[in-house]
């Protein structure tokens, strides 16, 4: 609270950088009638919307830089947008909104810092944003090009001191500026547990110190599983709602794959990123098929291939070859090759089963998990029969899947095709129980009752 009444105290003291967007000239629109004027600041606000939605991350991460401080970057990046709203409307839009947000958010910070009653390292924090600032004052008002350092905040974001089940949600509120109470619902938790635990994680970053760097060659690989691994996590929340009823997890596939083509632009030599975009493309394409018109779920080999979208199935694939072309195989290109096959049949040319074993296979060399085991039973079970198939799952060790819901549902759809009724039942039983979702729990009590 100290920190908030200080940064409405310099609100009133300190002018904003100067705008560029003067009024008067010749060229400019007639801003004299009342209509004229509403239309010019609805146009400015508008403007001061975009940039909240587009320049978030960037801004954040050269903010958080150097005094690692993501919190208190946050507190003056959003008096920065508050400001624009209400200079914007009136004083015209910047020529380079970003570097007027980040020079006022910098100067919003310093002066918080300043007046701020905790000493114990503010010495140290003044100096580092007074760095900051002697280098802002060689831009020309504002006018420099604002650059990119959202990198290095997701690998902050997905540093291993980080809890990792904050790592997710903590991308999506650095990077693209989502509150705790958007992202609760999606993450099986309440606003106030979820934004406790981001405040930890902020808290955390800032005592150790963690550096805004790119890791060492040896230490890259990891790191950025660890970044794609939050991107996933984030998507497979909002893909996991089949009902759609909730828009909060659907709105977070969106999210996900934002960040996927952001990840992808930052780093295009990397061909995991393109995996990842690739993998949820393909998912994503598939939305409006995994429900009836009555909301009934539909298992994708049921799907209606005319209701995919098959612009994003395009984009996907071209993600996909392009990965492929920079010849270093990854998990996440393996896996979007596998959903790939699965929407072969769109072209009336189903890949063989026997090619899906081998995908799954090379799944499970590079990066084993109890999913990609699952999923191996069930193309075995496709392509050599049922029994081959739970042979694949009576393998797994069965406290790792009992209580692993896909387990259960493959085990019973098996089962039920090799002739075994009352076990079918029992297994699609303990399926139901499993299942949060009521669409899928409906088409499994269906299933249990036909075997």
């Amino acid at each position: 609270m100290g920190r908030a009444r200080a940064l409405r105290r310099q609100r009133r003291r300190r002018s904003a950088p100067r705008l560029h967007g003067h009024r008067g000239n010749a060229d400019e629109p007639d801003v004299t009638t009342p209509a004229a004027r509403h239309a010019a600041g609805r146009a400015a606000h508008d403007s001061a919307e975009r940039a909240a939605r587009e320049s978030y991350g960037r801004l954040l991460a050269i903010l958080s830089a150097r005094t690692h401080d993501i919190a208190a970057s946050e507190d003056a990046l959003a008096d920065a947008f508050a400001r624009a709203l209400e200079r914007w409307p009136a004083d015209g839009v910047p020529v380079q909104p970003d570097a007027w947000l980040l020079s006022v958010a910098r100067h919003r910070k310093l002066d918080a810092w300043r007046h701020s009653r905790v000493q114990d390292d503010a010495t140290q924090t003044l100096l580092l944003l007074a760095g900051e600032m002697d280098e802002a004052d060689h831009d020309t008002e504002g006018a420099a090009t604002v650059p990119d350092e959202r990198l290095r905040l997701l690998f902050v974001c997905a540093h291993p001191a980080i809890d990792a089940a904050a790592r997710a949600p903590l991308m999506l509120q650095t990077v693209l500026g989502l509150d705790a109470a958007r992202m609760a619902g999606a993450f099986l938790t309440s606003p106030s547990a979820l934004s406790q635990r981001l405040v930890r994680a902020k808290a955390r970053i800032r005592a150790a110190g963690i550096p805004f760097e790119y890791p060492q060659p040896r230490d890259l690989p990891h790191r950025l599983r660890d970044v794609l691994d939050g991107i996933y996590a984030a998507y497979g929340t909002g893909w996991d709602d089949v009902d759609g009823a909730d828009a909060l997890p659907r709105g977070l596939t969106t999210e996900a794959i934002d960040l996927g083509r952001i990840l992808c632009h930052l780093m295009p030599a990397e061909p995991e990123p393109l995996g990842l975009l690739a993998l949820m493309l393909f998912c994503e394409a598939r939305t409006a098929a995994r429900r009836t018109e009555a909301g009934a779920y539909v298992p994708l080999d049921q799907q209606e291939i005319t209701r995919w979208d098959h612009a994003l199935l395009a984009e996907a694939e071209h993600h996909l070859r392009t990965a492929s072309a920079l010849q270093s195989l990854g998990p996440y290109q393996l896996e979007a090759a596998i959903q790939s096959a699965h929407c072969e049949r769109r072209a009336g040319a189903p890949v063989p089963p026997e090619v899906l074993v081998s995908l799954y296979e090379g799944l499970l060399a590079l990066r084993p998990s109890i999913g990609a085991q699952v999923s191996l039973a069930c193309a075995l079970a496709n392509a050599r029969g049922p029994e081959t198939g739970l042979r694949a799952l009576d393998a797994i060790p069965s406290d790792e899947v009992a209580s692993y819901q896909p387990f259960w549902a493959a085990r019973a759809h098996l089962l039920a095709a090799g002739g075994a009724r009352v076990a079918a039942r029992q297994a699609y039983d303990r399926a139901i129980g499993l299942s949060s979702n009521g669409a899928v729990r409906a088409y499994l009590h269906a299933m249990s009752e036909r075997a």
